[in-house]
Formats: C-alpha cells, sequence, structure tokens
C-alpha cells in the first residue's frame, strides 16, 4: 500500500505574512527554511507520495481573485519541482472558516479517495503549522507533524508525533520512521531475498522448500506484526541446514 504526506501549503512549504497570512503575490513569496534541501531527499529517498492540502480562505471571490493566487502557486511547484519535488495531488479549498464546508480542513471532504483507496494511512502523515492540520492527521487516521510554534504543541500525542520548527528535524524523524528493507543474498548452497516492513500487519509470504520452516517463520510476522516476503533456494537435496 501506498504511503502519502499531506503537506500544507501556507505556513509549511511557504512563511505566511503575519500582516494578513495571505500569499497573494510574488514580492511575499519567502519559501520556508530548509523545505527544498530536505523534502527533496524526503522525496528522492523514502517511499511516500507528497498531496499537498490547502485552505485558501475565500479564493476567487473579490478578497482573495484567482489571478492574484495562480502566480504565487505556479511559482511555488515551478521552484519545488526543480528541486525534485513533485506533488501527485494538489487539493485546495476555497471556503471561508464560517462556511464549515466538508471540504475544509480538518474536514475530509478533499480527501475521499485516500480514505476508501489502497493508501497504508496508518504510516502515513499531515505535516502542517496548524492544530487543524493535527486534526485533519487524526480524521485520516494518520500521523501529525507540526511545524512551526511550541505554543500550537500538545495536540493527542498517539496523533502528533512530532514538533518542530525545522524542516531538517522532519527529515531525519522520517527516515528514522521508514523502518523497511530488502536484502538478497547469493552463494553457492543458497539463493535468498527478503523484504521485512517493521511497521507492517502481519502478513507473510514465506517459500523456502520447507514446510515447517515456512509455518514458524510465518509466525514470527503475524505475531510481531511486520511484513515479511521470504524467496530461499537452497540446496536441499544435499541438506536443509544451508537453507536454516
Amino acid at each position: 500500500m501506498k504511503k502519502i504526506l499531506f503537506i500544507d501549503r501556507d505556513g509549511t512549504l511557504i512563511l505566511e505574512p503575519p500582516e494578513d497570512f495571505q500569499v497573494d503575490n510574488l514580492e511575499k513569496l519567502e519559501f520556508y527554511p530548509g523545505v527544498f534541501r530536505y523534502l527533496s531527499q524526503i522525496a528522492e529517498t523514502m517511499d511516500y507520495q507528497l498531496v499537498m492540502v490547502s485552505n485558501q480562505d475565500g479564493l476567487g471571490t473579490d478578497s482573495f481573485p484567482e489571478e492574484d493566487f495562480l502566480p504565487v502557486q505556479e511559482k511555488i511547484l515551478k521552484a519545488l519541482a526543480n528541486e525534485g519535488i513533485v506533488f501527485s495531488d494538489i487539493l485546495i479549498d476555497r471556503s471561508f472558516p464560517e462556511e464549515k464546508a466538508p471540504t475544509r480542513k480538518p474536514r475530509t471532504g478533499l480527501l475521499t479517495k485516500y480514505l476508501e483507496g489502497d493508501y497504508d494511512l496508518k504510516n502515513s502523515f499531515v505535516i502542517g503549522d496548524r492544530i487543524t492540520d493535527m486534526e485533519l492527521a487524526k480524521n485520516l487516521g494518520c500521523k501529525g507533524i507540526l511545524l512551526g510554534d511550541p505554543e500550537n504543541a500538545g495536540f493527542d500525542v498517539k496523533t502528533q508525533v512530532l514538533q518542530t520548527t525545522s524542516w531538517e528535524e522532519i527529515y531525519r524523524f522520517l527516515r528514522l520512521s521508514s523502518r523497511k528493507i530488502s536484502v538478497s543474498r547469493k552463494t553457492k548452497e543458497t539463493d535468498i531475498e527478503l523484504i521485512l516492513n517493521m511497521d507492517g500487519e502481519g502478513k507473510a509470504d514465506v517459500q523456502t522448500g520447507i514446510g515447517f520452516f515456512d509455518h514458524m517463520i510465518e509466525q514470527v510476522s503475524r505475531h510481531g506484526l511486520v511484513d515479511l516476503t521470504l524467496r530461499v533456494n537452497g540446496d536441499l537435496a544435499v541438506d536443509e541446514h544451508h537453507t536454516i
């Protein structure tokens, strides 16, 4: 299943201007420190799809015309793409907070396909600068990373697993959280291929050529809640001990 990083835009990828919290022209555009370096490393080295999820209050109305939004959005996407950071999906809610639209974060109306599709939400993350982003993580069944003011920290610790002001720390946290390996080993006696996901669901696909050995390894996977794929071609015609 695919893992997702649901990433907020304003205050997370770019800085929010404190005077009005609206980036409606290129003069106001300033990227969050470290986002190019560390989000590009995440995109290159980790198995996450990137999805942008943003509330843009009143987008398309007189208070925030589309022609003010689009040049900034296009500049952001182009600058990030130049660093290898490409979003598989971009979801923008245009409503005002008082409308309480089902598509506005922390509600999940824009994200239905991720709730219903083949996605590993348990091991996915919402990254954002507001408590509403942490609430979105909880509503999706994801984990939350709060980027910004420590005063906003303290959300449900089962959901908010990290609070930081640094993209570098996010990168290091995700690198440690990604506990999946693939190993191959070939000798004169055996040819072994192993895929192990320490944050799995206890699913095993084991073929060693020794039925009881397969069964015992499957029990380790099942009770340890790790996903395991194992293929072994050994010289069983000679003896079993090389395979074991």
